[in-house]
């Protein structure tokens, strides 16, 4: 916090479904299209590019979006999300047969994403949306989600000043550069740099959260690292439960503080690649 402030809410929130989509009337800025044409790519494409540089295919990524879902469904069922959702009340509005407005009242309470119902054999007959040929679709990318999160972070004197009992403690941060047309393989770059400025060894970390904006870039990045797929995302990811942009950092950081509260881990990591060509990596350790 290098001394700016002694208590900060940070955290965001994200609406994609009042995102416009565009379609041709949104029009990029026309130097960038001449000079720099990779910064103008989608990030789907980005993630065909990733797939065929690091040879991630079709099937991995269909597999790893199967098992993003299915450690989701087993989480909430277990309960893994109860403790970190502020249940809400949302008036609905409908519309009868006859054209009366009708609101009902509901309590949101669980994420909609995670699909029960999914399978490889399902995953496996969805087409390519983004290249033709290729292996990214609709089932192994991050779906469109609404969502808030935040998070407190406070000095260590005003912890003690105010008699609190903290969960975590905020080790350490990096962010690192990549090619835009990659920029999924983000954290390959970051999360090196995060390690050697703690002192830590990627052996050390416990619990990994990665943003998995596709499986393309999710298995790319466990690859190149070595990372172990078992102790990264292990209550599902963004391909089950969504990828809300705006307040991706607080969410990830909720999820493994109370995941490493729960398996009594020491160090946790989340990471996460940010459309542009950028990476970024922060480690907690666990307090509690």
């Amino acid at each position: 916090m290098v001394g700016a402030a002694d208590v900060i809410v940070a955290g965001g929130v994200e609406s994609m479904s009042l995102v416009p989509m565009g379609g041709m009337s949104v029009q990029p800025n026309p130097e960038l299209v001449d000079n720099k044409p990779e910064l103008n790519i989608s990030m789907g494409l980005t993630a065909e590019n990733v797939a065929k540089k690091y040879g991630v295919n079709r099937e991995d990524q269909d597999a790893f979006a199967y098992q993003s879902h299915q450690r989701a469904i087993s989480a909430l069922e277990n309960g893994k999300f109860d403790s970190q959702i502020t249940p809400i009340e949302v008036v609905e509005k409908k519309i009868s047969a006859d054209g009366e407005i009708i609101k009902e009242k509901f309590t949101f309470r669980k994420d909609e994403g995670p699909r029960a119902d999914t399978s490889k054999e399902v995953l496996a007959k969805l087409r390519a949306v983004f290249k033709a040929g290729g292996s990214v679709t609709a089932g192994n990318s991050s779906q469109m989600n609404d969502a808030a999160a935040g998070v407190i972070v406070m000095s260590g004197e005003k912890v003690k000043e105010l008699g609190l009992t903290p969960i975590a403690r905020y080790v350490g941060f990096s962010v690192a550069g990549v090619a835009p047309e990659l920029m999924g393989i983000g954290p390959v770059e970051a999360i090196p740099k995060v390690l050697k400025q703690t002192g830590l060894k990627l052996s050390d970390i416990d619990l990994i959260e990665l943003n998995e904006a596709f499986a393309a870039q999710s298995l790319a990045v466990i690859r190149e690292l070595g990372i172990d797929p078992e102790i990264t995302n292990v209550n599902g990811g963004a391909i089950a439960m969504g990828h809300p942009l705006g307040c991706t950092g607080a969410k990830l950081t909720a999820q493994i503080l109370h995941e490493m509260q729960s398996r009594k881990s020491k160090y946790g990591m989340v990471t996460m690649c940010i459309g542009g060509g950028m990476g970024a990596a922060g480690i907690f350790e666990n307090l509690s």
